[in-house]
Formats: structure tokens, C-alpha cells, sequence
């Protein structure tokens, strides 16, 4: 997503010829649009978009567990060592 906003943002600043980015070369503009890409393809890929949704999924299921644990009287202190 940062990749996303940051080619947003020069796109902006070079249709509106703003600043130094006006001068710019569109390559450079519009690189980010490239890179982000190129991110997305590679999370899904490796599994990286995945894992994190799974990592994601795991902690509501657990938040949702030790919350109907507290709820239930059954919450188990933990001993500092």
C-alpha cells in the first residue's frame, strides 16, 4: 500500500505540475505503480499474503476464546518466574 500512495501522490504532483516533480521524467512517476506490483506478486507467490491472514484469523480466535474464558469465571492466572 505504500507503494500505492506514494504513485498516487506524484501522479498528482505531476499532472498538477507541482513542484520539483513536474520536471520529472513519467518513468519515475509512474515506478511506484511498478514496485507495488511487483510487491503484490511476490507476497502472493511466496505465501507471505497468506501466513498473514491466517496470523490474523488466529489471534480474533484466540482474543474471542479468552474473552468467553473470562466471561466464564475459568481465567488462569499466570505465575511471573
Amino acid at each position: 500500500m505504500l507503494f500505492l500512495g506514494i504513485g498516487i501522490l506524484l501522479l498528482a504532483l505531476k499532472y498538477l505540475e507541482f513542484g520539483v516533480v513536474a520536471t520529472w521524467s513519467w518513468w519515475w512517476v509512474l515506478s511506484p505503480f511498478g514496485m507495488a506490483f511487483l510487491w503484490w506478486t511476490w507476497a502472493d507467490w511466496s505465501g507471505y499474503t497468506k501466513r498473514k491472514a491466517v496470523e490474523r484469523d488466529d489471534a480474533r480466535k484466540q482474543a474471542r476464546i479468552d474473552k468467553q474464558r473470562e466471561n466464564l469465571g475459568l481465567v488462569i492466572k499466570k505465575k511471573k518466574r
